[in-house]
């Protein structure tokens, strides 16, 4: 069992825990949304997304950021999934990212949507 995210305790006042399955869905969102720099002892994990939702919506922005998205998640947790397809959707203050992957411990594929809104 893996540490559920957010950090919280169950009903018998433990470490909440979660399945393989939701560890790495949990790592995916930590991942997405963290800034670079945010992490002291990791300065360059993250995407930092969430600068991007106020950026001028265009296919070249697009383009950069699934890139992005890419290249993270290669880095810090290609060893755990396989990215099938990835769509990144930035519309007003909300940003939203759809993400079909499969996960390499289990063959098990998975279809996960993380939103973000960013309040005025």
């Amino acid at each position: 069992m893996n540490i559920d995210f957010p950090f919280r305790f169950d009903r018998r006042g433990a470490t909440a825990t979660t399945g393989h399955a939701d560890h790495v869905r949990d790592m995916l969102e930590q991942l997405l949304f963290t800034a670079p720099g945010e992490r002291i002892n990791r300065p360059d994990f993250g995407c930092g997304l969430m600068q991007l939702v106020f950026a001028p919506n265009s296919p070249e922005l697009a383009a950069a950021v699934q890139a992005t998205i890419q290249g993270a998640i290669a880095q810090w947790l290609g060893d755990v999934v396989d990215v099938r397809t990835l769509e990144v959707e930035a519309r007003e203050a909300t940003l939203r990212v759809e993400l079909d992957y499969v996960l390499r411990a289990t063959g098990e594929a998975q279809r996960e949507s993380f939103t973000r809104e960013i309040a005025s």
